[in-house]
């Protein structure tokens, strides 16, 4: 109710001297985030302002949905679908052992190093640290030519 900025106005159009004389259209501004809803539908200013009310509280309340919409993308970052040639590592243990990072390019022959999280996969992760920086740098590379 402190946030409201409730106004009332002369509703026009149909409904003779009453129209003119009495103040049944509502118009409420929400003042933090400037939403303002006016209802002239009903001919008592009570009804109006009771649609008013539900039609501000419906436009806010998908202004905040979507804000947690976005936070929560924001969060989770790009979703990648787990499909055919969308993987991380290939793990290839018959007819030779092998296990390759497709990002980084690096492979080494120790498949069961690497599923007992050994040292193995020490150097996956060490690959991977070498290989994002690596990205990061061309990034900013390529923002200074800009």
């Amino acid at each position: 109710e402190s946030e409201l900025e409730i106004t009332t106005m002369r509703s026009g159009g149909k409904g003779g001297q009453n129209v003119n004389k009495v103040e049944t259209g509502v118009r409420i501004k929400h003042i933090p985030s400037g939403i303002a809803v006016k209802c002239t539908q009903e001919r008592s200013q009570s009804m109006n302002k009771a649609l008013a009310m539900t039609r501000l509280k419906a436009q806010l309340l998908a202004i905040a949905q979507e804000q947690r919409l976005e936070s929560i993308r924001a969060i989770r970052g790009d979703v990648v679908e787990a499909s055919w040639g969308a993987q991380i590592r290939n793990y290839v243990m018959q007819p030779y052992k092998m296990v390759k990072d497709a990002r980084t390019g690096f492979e080494t022959s120790d498949v069961d190093g690497v599923l007992d999280g050994g040292e193995a996969l020490g150097d996956f992760v060490g690959s991977w640290l070498r290989w994002r920086r690596e990205k990061e740098e061309e990034e900013r590379a390529e923002k200074e030519l800009e």
